[in-house]
């Protein structure tokens, strides 16, 4: 009787453990950053001097910016764009707007991305 409870709870335990490690493996937690301060702070300053010369600091268009009719980042438009059709027109430019690829790396683009997302709650 107690060698079947001990293989009832071992086969039980085993059950557990594999249901656990299948769980992690096959459907992965995102790391959630406990503090993201610092990369908005840098997404905040890049987008100080790489755009808001044009597009304004609310993303809505500066004066020199509204002169070459460039777009409001808050609208809809430009918000219902996919974040890689973002991070491309920043990396390739569109436009008057110039390229950006050579001059910002791959995170500050996509972190400009992420900014640009932040914006439409501002309007």
């Amino acid at each position: 009787m107690l060698r079947d409870r001990m293989r009832h709870f071992v086969v039980y335990a085993s059950t557990i453990l594999v249901a656990l490690v299948d769980a992690l493996v096959f459907f992965p937690v995102p790391i959630v950053r406990a503090n993201p301060g610092p990369d908005s702070a840098a997404a905040n300053a890049t987008f100080r001097t790489k755009c808001a010369m044009c597009k304004g600091q609310d993303g809505a268009g500066s004066a020199v910016g509204k002169s070459m009719n460039v777009p409001d980042l808050r609208s809809p438009v430009v918000q219902k764009l996919p974040d890689a059709e973002l991070a491309q027109i920043i990396s390739n430019g569109k436009g008057g707007m110039p390229a950006f690829k050579g001059s910002l790396s791959e995170d500050e683009i996509h972190s400009l991305v992420t900014r640009i997302r932040s914006l439409h709650q501002k309007k």
